[in-house]
């Protein structure tokens, strides 16, 4: 019976604090809300290593972190939500801690199909980002199977960068631009239709300088189908991009709390939203500007 009583008791507040939740991003939607916002995942280990737990603990933890912080997202109307999960970096660590962490990301992943699992409570479609093909095979499949199974979710994104560095991503985009360019050269040539080249009056610098173009290799870009971030939020108080996402973070505003990612709360969280919509004019001018 006292046990029955304390789930009811759970159970009514858990109730009201998503009804506290809930009023006040009614409030916080008076102002905007960002369209975007990206997560560095920051301190998983030294919060294990503070708290005396083992290291893989300190991500199992900062697992559940994210959950809440998804969720928090997704409440509020962010479309778009990405994290940097796996560094291609991070392969340099020990082959113990590597197989641990592809251990627990297959786990992870196969829980974000689960019928009950917050991408599809929220109707959230999930793309795996980076050079997948380093992965462990289990990994790399499950990846396939989470990214097939939510194709039909439309209310928001999630994109999980695994094997990834924005260097990574700015040279697949430039080598994926000059394929396309050449393909499409060789295919003009072959029906003698040409390209505009130097038979047609044009200099040979003159097709140098427009052989290849931003927009070319931007829609090569992993990150191509999402707009740019207006957050990037680093936990443990770094206050370094650490190859994530460099070309698309130009405009956008950093928030670098010094807590660890597991700690990193609704508060923060709230925090984070309130100081972007203060700034947003500010960073609007600077867009236009630029």
């Amino acid at each position: 019976m006292e046990e029955a009583s304390g789930d009811t008791a759970s159970q009514l507040f858990g109730k009201f604090v998503a009804f506290l939740r809930k009023c006040l991003f009614c409030i916080l939607s008076v102002g905007p809300i960002p369209t975007h916002i990206a997560f560095i995942m920051d301190g998983n280990r030294r919060y294990a290593k503070k708290q005396h737990l083992d290291g893989g603990a300190g991500h199992k933890i900062g697992f559940l972190a994210l959950m809440s912080m998804l969720k928090y997202c997704y409440e509020l109307g962010v479309r778009y939500v990405t994290i940097y999960a796996f560094s291609i970096e991070n392969f340099k660590r020990s082959p113990e801690e590597v197989q641990s962490l592809m251990d627990l990301m297959q786990e992870k992943i196969e829980g974000l199909i689960e019928k009950e699992s917050i991408v599809n409570r929220y109707g959230v479609r999930v793309y795996f980002i980076g050079n997948l093909k380093l992965l462990t095979e289990p990994v790399r499949l499950a990846a396939d199977r989470a990214m097939l199974a939510t194709a039909k979710n439309s209310k928001a994104v999630l994109s999980i960068c695994v094997a990834y560095t924005s260097t990574n991503e700015i040279v697949h985009g430039v080598q994926k631009a000059c394929e396309e360019k050449y393909d499409e050269i060789r295919v003009l040539n072959a029906s003698r239709t040409g390209y505009g080249l130097i038979e047609l009056g044009g200099s040979e610098q003159d097709e140098r300088e427009q052989l290849i173009k931003l927009t070319d290799i931007e829609k090569n870009m992993y990150m191509a189908f999402a707009p740019e971030p207006d957050i990037i939020i680093r936990t443990s108080g770094e206050t370094r991009l650490s190859n994530f996402l460099l070309w698309q973070s130009a405009h956008c505003y950093l928030y670098s709390p010094s807590v660890l990612w597991p700690e990193f709360g609704f508060w923060h969280f709230l925090w984070a939203i309130l100081t972007f919509q203060r700034n947003q004019f500010y960073m609007d001018k600077i867009k236009k500007q630029s």
